[in-house]
């Protein structure tokens, strides 16, 4: 099998409209490969300029310079040689590098003729994914809490950072709403110092929170084994892992108790599956997430959550929130567990 074409453009989406978002737009890139066996390949790229330091026009500069030349009359079963030879190419452009891989591993699954998790070892079949909430006020936050529980859902992010007592206030508030068994994340956004940190996890230790995520800045990592020390609350890493060596890193600090592995951040499905083994050999479990992704990433991100045990949890819920998914159907959620449609590959269904 060779790849005779491949092909890139950028999409933009809008949020759909809550109370939480308001008009909001992110931009997706999409990558096709076609192959001389008639098979064709999806990929996707959703670059941020915070957190990997892209935007829609520099993944196609890559497209352009690199990747094309890259790609066209290779043979797709070699997808780590030309993962490496473009790890070169374009360094520190990880939504790329996974835009590319996950076209390639859409492929090889396909010529498989089996979904792409199970290609990748067929754990499990389906994980609960978590659905995130804004900051907001009070009642916008229950407000919506209560529409997706209405929608089946059965755990919730719940984001904040910049206040501690109003996040303790709402933390109380949803568990309340939503009684003992729902799934509550909490996740600070690097928003707090070493001591509000502390102060939030001795003021919610009663209210059973499944996981507390990245509460202070990257820089104050090293520090959250003294966090660790107050609560039993696990502890998780997401914008302090961004490569297979913050994953060593942080688990030879024994810094965290999770990590949260998102494919556009690491830079693919290979890094993840590696960033997994490593926190695994440390006795520390994974989340996947994602970042602003229609249903071509998260049906990515969920494949390789399916296919290893050590990923535990799912927060693949960014295509709930946009309108006009080209991509809709490839996953399914289906009373608050996500599960791919059962097509081969990434599951692109060719009308």
């Amino acid at each position: 099998m060779r790849i005779t074409e491949a092909t890139c453009h950028i999409r933009q989406f809008k949020l759909k409209q809550s109370a939480l978002s308001g008009e909001v737009f992110y931009e997706n890139v999409f990558l096709t490969l076609k192959t001389d066996t008639g098979l064709t390949g999806h990929g996707i790229a959703s670059p941020d300029r915070v957190i990997t330091g892209e935007d829609a026009q520099s993944v196609m500069m890559a497209f352009e310079d690199s990747i094309h030349p890259t790609l066209v009359h290779k043979n797709p079963f070699l997808f780590s040689r030309i993962y490496e030879d473009l790890r070169e190419m374009i360094p520190g452009q990880a939504t790329a590098l996974a835009m590319v891989e996950i076209a390639l591993y859409d492929l090889l699954a396909q010529a498989a003729g089996v979904p792409l998790y199970m290609l990748l070892g067929g754990f499990r079949e389906k994980i609960i994914t978590s659905v995130s909430i804004g900051i907001g006020e009070d009642k916008e936050v229950l407000e919506i809490i209560q529409h997706w529980t209405d929608q089946g859902i059965r755990a919730f992010k719940i984001r904040g950072g910049s206040d501690v007592d109003r996040d303790i206030r709402i933390c109380e508030l949803v568990r309340r709403q939503v009684g003992p068994e729902t799934m509550l994340i909490f996740d600070a956004n690097k928003g707090y110092n070493l001591i509000e940190a502390a102060h939030f996890i001795r003021h919610v230790h009663k209210l059973n929170l499944e996981i507390f995520e990245q509460p202070t800045s990257p820089e104050l990592t090293f520090q959250w084994h003294l966090l660790r020390q107050e609560s039993s609350t696990p502890i998780m890493a997401d914008e302090s892992l961004k490569k297979l060596a913050d994953s060593f890193i942080l688990t030879s600090h024994q810094s965290v108790d999770m990590l949260n592995i998102k494919l556009m951040k690491v830079g693919g499905i290979t890094p993840a599956l590696q960033i997994n083994s490593s926190a695994r050999s440390a006795d520390v479990s994974c989340m996947m997430g994602c970042m602003n992704e229609c249903s071509l990433g998260i049906a990515a991100g969920l494949h390789v959550a399916l296919a290893r045990p050590n990923i535990t949890h799912a927060g693949l819920d960014s295509w709930l929130h946009i309108e006009d998914d080209p991509f809709a159907g490839l996953v399914v959620l289906d009373n608050g567990y996500l599960k791919p449609n059962g097509q081969p590959g990434i599951g692109v269904i060719y009308q």
